[in-house]
Formats: structure tokens, sequence, C-alpha cells
């Protein structure tokens, strides 16, 4: 037998192990697959999950992720608790609610655990101009949407609304939409004004504040302030929107905020906390491209910002960068 038909006969068998899959080995699929329960698409919490999840599926092996839409936090502490989502962005004052089996969880305490503190949340109260709404107290008899069912937004607004002497349910025509539907119903004059819970800038504020014909107005919130903080304390405090972020806006707006977390069950993976953990802020500049929110995730105080205990897998990360309070 020549070298030519040796040659020959070799490729053949090479092709056939490779058909068949016994000489060169197939790698396996992902081991793990997590869900990361985000927000509505006019929010924050949905655009930064799906970076998460890209940068979680990208840099830890054999684990890939996924960001699902969700009506926000109040949903997100419930699908955790079903163990229907594994990690989740919600605000620190529903997660207090939620640990604690206050509010929307009364009676079901949820075993919820912080892997890190993020950016804060602003609360917006939007309206144009022709509504003659000039200050909160004018809200009285005037459509309001308040954030969809299951938001935070909600949690935080019925809390505003309260402080400032209005009942939700008697004192206002109270809608329950969600950021980009609120945009659109004050676009079309089904509402007054919404409240919105978010980072800066929103993409449904943005969107009202660029349509043809509408003069956007944000009214400043920071009123409430005191009131809210002798019933809820610290959870709640002063921020300011730049007037850069929104078109239209005069000068810059004092408003109430409030801390976002992102948080897990309690008997989520330690291992996988610690890496995704770690991985939030050594890979935050690449978070900050897709929304710039991200560039505001800071371990600065990062132990007194979550009303939360923490994951043993973000204490972990936290001490091995020897940040305070760990």
């Amino acid at each position: 037998m020549n070298r030519h038909t040796l040659r020959a006969l070799g490729i053949a068998a090479l092709l056939s192990a490779i058909l068949a899959g016994t000489m060169i080995p197939v790698a396996a699929g992902p081991s793990v697959r997590l869900s990361i329960a985000t927000g509505t698409t006019g929010g924050v919490y949905f655009p930064l999950g799906g970076g998460l999840a890209a940068l979680i599926s990208r840099n830890i092996p054999g684990v890939t992720a996924t960001a699902e839409v969700t009506p926000a936090s109040v949903d997100n502490i419930r699908l955790l608790a079903a163990k229907r989502a594994d990690l989740a962005f919600v605000l620190a004052d529903t997660a207090h609610d939620g640990i604690k089996g206050e509010e929307a969880f009364r009676g079901n305490p949820v075993p919820i655990r912080t892997l890190a503190p993020l950016y804060n949340n602003f609360n917006h109260l939007v309206t144009v101009d022709g509504t003659g709404i000039n200050a909160i107290s004018d809200l009285r008899g005037k459509r309001v949407s308040v954030g969809p069912p299951g938001s935070g937004t909600e949690v935080t607004a019925l809390r505003i609304l309260e402080a400032a002497g209005i009942n939700p349910d008697r004192d206002i025509r109270k809608e329950r939409l969600s950021p980009a539907a609120s945009a659109d119903a004050i676009k079309d004059k089904k509402i007054d004004a919404f409240f919105w819970s978010g980072g800066l800038p929103t993409a449904a504020v943005l969107d009202l504040a660029f349509s043809p014909g509408v003069r956007i107005r944000l009214l400043p919130l920071d009123a409430v302030l005191a009131a809210l903080q002798r019933k809820w304390g610290n959870l709640y405090f002063r921020s300011v929107i730049q007037k850069e972020f929104y078109l239209g806006l005069p000068a810059d707006l004092p408003t109430v905020g409030v801390a976002n977390l992102m948080i897990s069950h309690r008997d989520f993976d330690a291992e996988l906390a610690y890496q995704i953990t770690k991985l939030l802020f050594e890979k935050r500049p690449e978070l900050a491209l897709v929304h710039k929110e991200a560039a505001n995730i800071t371990t600065i105080g990062a132990a007194g910002r979550s009303p939360l205990p923490f994951h043993p897998g973000a204490i972990r990360y936290f001490k091995e960068r020897g940040i305070e309070g760990f």
C-alpha cells in the first residue's frame, strides 16, 4: 500500500471520527441558567439587566443568564420567593417590606439577601404644560398614574402622596401604568401626570421630553421628605435631578431618592454570588456602555446602603476588597 493510499485512508478515518463525534469531543452546553428579574421596558432596570446578563454569560464559564421583563420590585421579590428568578433588581424600600413581611408581603416575609447596592433612583412626578399642575398639591382631582401593579414605583408613589396629605384612593383618579404607557397616555391627554422612580435618564421620560408640541414639567418632591423619613427613616433621602438630563427642565430639581439593590434568595449559590458581585464591580465600565447609571455603582458606603443582610458570597468579595463594614 503506497503512501497516497495510506494518506487517503487516514483522512477518511479522521472524517469518520469527526462525524461520529468520537475523536473530537463536543463541548458541553451551559450547566447553569440564571433568570434576572428586571423591570419594564421604559425604565433602567431592563437594559441594565440585559447588560448584566450578557456579562455573566460571557465571563462565568458554564453559566448563561437572561433578563426578564417584569413590573419590577414587588413582583421581583415574589419571583425570588417562588424561586422563579435567581437575581433581581429592587428598590430598597420594597426590599425592606419584603424581608420584614410588611405592606405587599404582610405575613409572608421573604428570605432575600443583597449582593450589591447599585445606583440611586430618583422619584419623578411628571406632567406637561396645560394640565394646571404646578405642585404636588395640585394633583387633587387629576388623573394620575402611580406606576404599574407590582412595581416599586407604586410603593413609593403612594407613600409620597400620603406624606403630602393626598389620599390616593379618594383625592386622585388613580391609574397604574408603566412609564412608557404613562408617557403615551400624557401625549394622548388620557392622564395629567405620572410618578416614576428610576435612574437618570429614564427612556420613557426622555421620549416625552422630545415629543413635538409637548413641554415637559417635573415637579419638586423634597417638601415631603421629612414626613417620609419620620415614618420610614433613611430609606429615603434628598436627591437632585440635574436639568441636563431632560430637555425643557429650567433648573435642577430637588426630589426624593431611594437606593437600588441587586438581590437574591438566601439559598442562592454562594460561589455564584461571589463571582457575580465581583463581575458587577470589575466590569462596571462595560455595563456603563449599556446605561450610564452603571457608572454610579460603587463600593463606597456599601455596607450601610442596604436594609437587608448581605449574601455570604457578596460578603466574601467585599472582604477581599477591604470594604469597610464587612
